[in-house]
């Protein structure tokens, strides 16, 4: 078996540990999208069903992300404590209890605290990037970091597409509407707990085997920093706000696009799920691509060559969401959708190209303060789409301003300029 980090990316390879992790973390990480958004193409049912109110929708929008930012601040620090593996096993198996459960809501009120509670599964993300960063050496870590969570994230956009075809096969062996959806959330419950074994039974912490066996001190990122000086690098906090800029507005997206493409062109459900899943399934190549130049990007002008990329990528993409606003055909949405789709994932990745980089002592705790960022920004996205007083397209256009705002910040940020080698992605 081959120990120690991996310097370089073979995607088509399973041998070893490293590349056995690899490819189960991003498999869980796809999963558990699964539990965390597959009730998003659902809504419009489910909007009918327990007579929501946009507002009310607005606020289960906000409950679905923003428990999320405690819980990656939490399953951070204990990666750093425990590992990834008994975080990992132990997270699929609480989220799968409120995907189970949230059949069982039949008001306003019990089905946004079941949606509060399934929010926990989002800081799946944390683990998943910190997993592959144990797994891979300096000159690979934003290439497999990116495509193990653009991989990942393509289970947004499958939900999207799969889960109205769950529903409708309930539906066709003779159930209701209101019974189907309900019975369709059973389905990503289950997936949680088989990957919940997986996990445990086939990942290990680092390559040298579980922090239980192995004498972490010897090995060169032992003895974590407190999670207080860690959070005390202002460079933590600029990456918190970017990845707020580009992953909270995915997830966002991710649940709210059903809903638009509905309201707004009066399409019907399937359809509009299909075209919300376009989105997400953009991530099968755009979030590694984002890390696969980050990489290429930093072995020649280093860490601040990566920041004024990820300054551009966040430049575009709020521009890309402004003009997606405006348009008045489901064509041009669609085709400007997928512009601006291709800057956020390609940021998403960038991001997490710099992030194992700010404290290798403490990469675990910088990953659930930068992923919580990422929900921070969804939650103050939810309340634009909230509000009764601003239509969906206003409260886009208002986010494109914002995201703008942010690839300011992050142009003026400086980085640690230390390059780092080429990265090499093997395809064969």
């Amino acid at each position: 078996m081959t120990t120690g980090k991996l310097t370089r990316l073979n995607i088509f390879s399973a041998s070893g540990i490293q590349m056995r992790t690899f490819h189960i973390t991003w498999m869980t990480f796809f999963v558990c999208f699964f539990g965390w958004f597959g009730i998003a193409p659902l809504m419009p049912i489910i909007r009918e069903d327990l007579h929501l109110t946009k507002p009310q929708i607005g606020n289960a929008i906000i409950a679905a992300v923003s428990i999320t930012v405690f819980a990656r601040l939490i399953v951070g620090r204990l990666c750093d404590t425990l590992g990834p593996r008994i975080t990992y096993t132990a997270l699929l198996i609480l989220g799968s209890i409120p995907v189970l459960g949230i059949g069982l809501a039949h008001s306003y009120e019990s089905f946004l605290w079941f949606r509060l509670a399934i929010g926990v599964i989002g800081a799946s993300f944390v683990i998943t990037q910190f997993h592959t960063s144990s797994m891979f050496a300096d000159n690979i870590k934003g290439t497999a970091n990116a495509v193990a969570g653009g991989w990942g994230n393509l289970g947004g956009g499958v939900t999207n597409m799969v889960m109205p075809l769950i529903l409708g096969a309930f539906v066709a062996a003779g159930y209701t509407k209101p019974e189907a959806w309900r019975l369709a959330m059973l389905v990503p419950g289950v997936m949680l707990l088989v990957m919940a074994f997986v996990y445990y039974r086939f990942t290990k912490d680092t390559p040298e085997g579980n922090y239980s066996e192995i004498n972490r001190a010897k090995t060169p990122d032992a003895n974590p920093v407190s999670f207080g000086k860690a959070a005390a690098d202002w460079r933590v906090w600029a990456l918190f706000l970017a990845y707020g800029a580009c992953f909270g507005i995915e997830i966002t997206f991710d649940g709210v696009a059903a809903l638009y493409f509905t309201d707004t062109f009066k399409l019907d459900l399937a359809t509009a799920g299909l075209l919300a899943g376009v989105f997400g399934f953009m991530n099968i190549f755009a979030r590694a691509l984002g890390g696969i130049v980050a990489d290429k990007v930093g072995a020649k002008y280093g860490m601040r060559g990566k920041g004024i990329l990820l300054a551009t990528m966040l430049l575009l993409e709020g521009l890309g969401i402004m003009l997606f606003s405006q348009m008045p055909s489901v064509a041009l949405a669609v085709a400007v959708m997928l512009g601006f789709a291709m800057f956020l994932k390609m940021a998403n990745g960038a991001t997490y190209a710099i992030v194992p980089f700010v404290n290798k002592r403490a990469v675990g705790a910088v990953s659930g303060i930068v992923g919580a960022g990422g929900n921070v920004g969804g939650v103050l996205a939810g309340f634009l789409f909230k509000s009764e007083s601003i239509s969906y397209g206003q409260a886009f256009l208002y986010i494109g301003i914002a995201v703008a705002v942010v690839a300011m910040i992050i142009a003026v940020t400086r980085f640690e300029k230390k390059p780092v080698e080429e990265s090499v992605v093997e395809f064969a």
